[in-house]
């Protein structure tokens, strides 16, 4: 059963995830493309792996700027799913 991280918690494992910053009970990461439509492909597979992880991130597209917030909604706040993701987002946006 997926149970919330106390802020001691949070704040460890937010160190396996350095580019991603903690905003009270979410995790946030910005990242600028090259283009549009490379930040749409990036959209498309970070959709993927949030379908196969039944865990969805809250995503803000500005044309080439992607804005990724995690939280397990359900919960109130942080848990090892949403590191969890923010890890494989990274490795979508480090295979660029």
């Amino acid at each position: 059963m997926t149970q919330l991280l106390n802020d001691s918690a949070a704040d460890q494992a937010l160190g396996t995830v350095p580019e991603w910053r903690r905003e009270e009970a979410t995790i946030v990461r910005t990242v600028e493309l090259p283009s549009f439509p490379a930040a749409i492909e990036v959209v498309d597979r970070v959709a993927e792996l949030a379908e196969e992880a039944d865990h969805h991130p809250d995503i803000d597209i500005r044309w080439r700027t992607l804005t990724f917030r995690l939280s397990t909604h359900y919960l109130g706040g942080l848990t090892d799913r949403d590191f969890a993701l923010a890890q494989q987002i990274d490795e979508v946006l480090a295979a660029r």
